[in-house]
């Protein structure tokens, strides 16, 4: 089998030419550089690509973002409340203070990813992948989930005495 020579082009994402004509997007650990704020309220951004972005304090009330990649990014104070996130992939993201009251994550994938001090009251969450989320601080009990998850989360991510 001959070697590839490969060659680096820095693009938005970083890409990879390998000498055949194939290629093959690397993954970065780092989120884009420069905060945007988002106000997508009310919008339609099904299937929409913001891997790695930088958006905290960002508006996605009651918008459409089924499908839409949001892994590796910064959300921090952002609004999701009432909006459809029907199998949304939020892998390895940060979303403390976010607020998703109404959401619906249904077969959303949020593994690894930070919900520090959410509010999910109303949400719909059957079907996620997210038992290695941080939930610290946020009421996942309030939201609509599986048993099976509910169980996970009640031994990591205890309901506090008062709640």
């Amino acid at each position: 089998m001959p070697s590839l020579l490969l060659k680096e082009e820095h693009i938005s994402t970083n890409v990879v030419e390998c000498e055949l004509g194939d290629f093959m997007v690397m993954s970065g650990s780092s989120t884009d550089e420069e905060e945007v704020s988002l106000d997508w309220s009310f919008q339609n951004h099904a299937d929409e690509l913001l891997r790695r972005g930088n958006h905290p304090r960002s508006n996605f009330r009651r918008s459409i973002l089924d499908r839409a990649d949001l892994t590796e990014g910064n959300f921090v104070d952002s609004d999701f409340r009432k909006a459809s996130m029907v199998e949304v992939d939020l892998m390895k993201s940060a979303f403390d203070n976010c607020d998703f009251r109404g959401a619906d994550l249904r077969k959303a994938r949020l593994n690894l990813s930070n919900f520090r001090n959410c509010s999910f009251e109303g949400a719909d969450i059957r079907g996620i992948r997210g038992r290695y989320a941080i939930w610290q601080g946020t009421d996942w009990w309030n939201a609509k989930l599986d048993d099976d998850l509910a169980k996970i989360l009640a031994k990591k991510w205890p309901r506090p005495e008062d709640a």
